[in-house]
C-alpha cells in the first residue's frame, strides 16, 4: 500500500487525508500543535484508520519514505522538511492539487488576488447556483477543496478561491476561467519580494484558458496587454477606461459586456442590484459577471443571484444599529490596503477599531484615509503600541490603547456619541493571531460582543 504524509490538521489536511484513504494509500496526518480540539480529532480520525500524530514534525526514516507529501494551506512550501522532502525526490503537493487531480475532468474557475477574492468568489458561485448548477465554492471559501473531491456526486463546476499559498504548491491546476482580482504587497514575510508574489499569482493565471483581470488595479493595469494580451479586463470608469478592446465596464448604471473587438456592447445586468457599498464592490461585480458570461450562464440567473446576495461575513458586514450608530464587521481587512478600503467604504466620520498581528507592508494611503475619515481609533492587540507611534508621527493624536475588543465595543460606542460618528468600523489591518485563530474568530467575536452591548 502506498504511504502518503499529511501536514496540518485544519480543514484541508483532514480532507485530504480522508480522500487518500478513500483512494487505498496509508495515511498518516501531522501537526505541530497540539489541542484538546486536536485531540478529539486524533481520536475520531483514528476510527477511520487515519494515524494523526500531534505536537509532532514530520520526519523521515530513510528506509521508510512516503511516495507522497501533502500540504495545507498554512504551511510554508520553504520549511526544512519540505526542502528536504523535494531533494530526496518525494512528490510534495498542496491539499489544491490534491484535489484537482480528482476533480480536473469538471470546469474550474479560479479566483485569485490580494484582497476582493473572497467577495468575488461568493458572488460567482451565487450566480453559477441561480443558473441551478451545482457549484461549490471551495478553497480559502466554503469547502476544502479536497472535501468537494470526497462528494458522492460530483458537482458541475468547482469555483475555487486561491491564495497565493495555494497556487505555491499546486503544479497542474488549470482552470477553465481565471479571476486576478488586485495586486499589492501582502505575504512577503513569506514571498519575500514583491515579484516572488506576482509570478506565483500569474502562474494561476498563465493555465487558466480565459482570464479576467480587474482593469481598475494599479499595478494589474500597468501590466496590461504585454503580459496578458488575451485577457478580458474589467473597469468601473466605462468603456474609454477598458484595457484592451473586449471585457466589462460600467456604463450609465449597468454592467456592460463586450466580448470581442468587433461585437456589439451588451448591458447584461444594472449595478443597482448588488446591495453592498463601495466602489471597490464594483469591480467585484464586474469580475464575478465576466466569468458568469464566458460560463455562458443567462443574465436572468445573474440579476437575480446579484439582487438576492446579502454580502460575505467579516468583510464590510453590518452588525447592528445602536442609537443610530452602525456597527461594522469588516475583520477580514488583514492589511492596509483592505482596511483602507474599509474605511473609504463606509460613512465617516468613523470610530475605527484596528491592531492585532501586524505585517509588512506600505501604511500610507490607510493613515492617510484615517486622518480624512475616522473621528477616532482603538487600537488593540500586538500592534497597538507601533501603530500608536505612527498615528502619532503623521500628526493624528486622537487613539487610544484600549488592548482587548472586549474594552473596544463599550469605548467605541461612547466615542461614536461623543464624536456623533455614525459607524463604529473594526477593520484591523493586520492578521489576528496574537489574539484569535484566524480573523473569522475576531469577526465573531466582535460580532458577539457588539450584539451583547445592544442587548443589554
Amino acid at each position: 500500500m502506498p504511504r502518503a504524509a499529511v501536514i496540518g490538521l485544519g480543514k484541508s489536511g483532514i480532507a485530504a487525508a480522508r480522500l487518500l484513504q478513500r483512494e487505498g494509500w496509508e495515511v498518516e496526518l501531522s501537526d505541530s500543535n497540539t489541542s484538546e480540539t486536536l485531540l478529539k480529532q486524533q481520536q475520531e480520525l483514528a476510527t477511520e484508520n487515519i494515524t494523526v500524530k500531534l505536537g509532532n514534525t514530520l520526519e523521515f526514516n530513510d528506509a521508510d519514505l512516503p511516495q507522497l507529501i501533502v500540504v495545507s494551506p498554512g504551511v510554508p512550501w520553504d520549511i526544512p522538511v519540505l526542502v528536504k522532502a523535494r531533494e530526496l525526490g518525494i512528490e510534495t503537493i498542496g491539499e489544491m492539487e490534491l484535489a484537482w487531480q480528482y476533480l480536473q475532468s469538471l470546469p474550474w474557475v479560479g479566483i485569485t488576488g490580494t484582497n476582493g477574492k473572497t467577495t468575488t468568489t461568493a458572488l460567482i458561485a451565487a450566480i453559477f447556483q441561480a443558473a441551478g448548477l451545482d457549484a461549490p465554492a471551495c478553497g480559502n471559501i466554503g469547502y476544502a477543496a479536497c472535501e468537494v473531491a470526497l462528494a458522492e456526486k460530483l458537482p458541475d463546476w468547482v469555483i475555487g478561491e486561491i491564495s497565493s499559498y495555494q497556487i505555491e504548491s499546486s503544479v497542474t491546476l488549470s482552470p477553465r476561467i481565471g479571476v486576478w482580482t488586485t495586486f499589492t504587497p501582502d505575504h512577503l514575510s513569506r514571498h519575500k519580494t514583491l515579484d516572488n508574489y506576482y509570478n506565483i499569482k500569474a502562474k494561476l493565471l498563465q493555465k487558466s484558458q480565459l482570464q479576467v483581470f480587474n482593469g481598475n488595479d494599479a499595478y494589474l493595469g500597468k501590466v496590461g496587454l504585454s503580459d496578458w494580451p488575451d485577457a478580458y479586463w474589467t473597469s468601473v470608469k466605462g468603456k474609454d477606461y477598458l484595457i484592451g478592446d473586449k471585457g466589462f465596464y460600467i456604463e450609465d448604471g449597468w454592467v456592460i459586456e463586450k466580448l470581442s473587438a468587433t461585437s456589439t456592447p451588451e448591458p447584461i445586468v444594472e449595478v443597482s442590484a448588488l446591495r453592498m457599498v463601495g466602489e471597490h464592490n464594483q469591480q467585484n461585480l464586474l469580475m464575478a459577471v465576466a466569468a458568469a458570461r464566458l460560463a455562458e450562464i443567462n443574465r436572468d440567473a445573474i440579476s437575480r443571484a446579484i439582487r438576492e446576495f446579502p454580502g460575505v461575513a467579516h468583510r464590510l458586514e453590518h452588525i447592528c444599529t445602536w442609537e443610530g450608530i452602525d456597527f461594522i464587521n469588516d475583520s477580514k481587512a488583514t492589511n492596509y490596503d483592505a482596511a483602507e478600503v474599509g474605511l473609504a467604504s463606509v460613512k465617516s466620520p468613523a470610530i475605527l477599531i484596528a491592531g492585532g498581528e501586524a505585517k509588512a507592508g506600505d501604511d500610507t494611503g490607510w493613515l492617510a484615509k484615517i486622518q480624512a475619515q475616522a473621528a477616532a481609533v482603538l487600537l488593540i492587540g500586538n500592534a497597538a503600541p507601533a501603530f500608536a507611534q505612527r498615528l502619532q508621527e503623521v500628526g493624528y493624536s486622537n487613539y487610544e490603547i484600549v488592548e482587548t475588543m472586549e474594552k473596544a465595543i463599550p469605548k467605541s460606542a461612547e466615542l461614536a456619541k461623543k464624536y456623533q460618528a455614525s459607524v463604529v468600523l473594526l477593520s484591523p489591518a493586520c492578521a489576528s493571531f496574537d489574539q484569535y485563530s484566524n480573523f473569522e474568530v475576531r469577526g465573531d467575536h466582535f460580532r458577539q460582543l457588539c450584539l451583547d452591548w445592544v442587548g443589554n
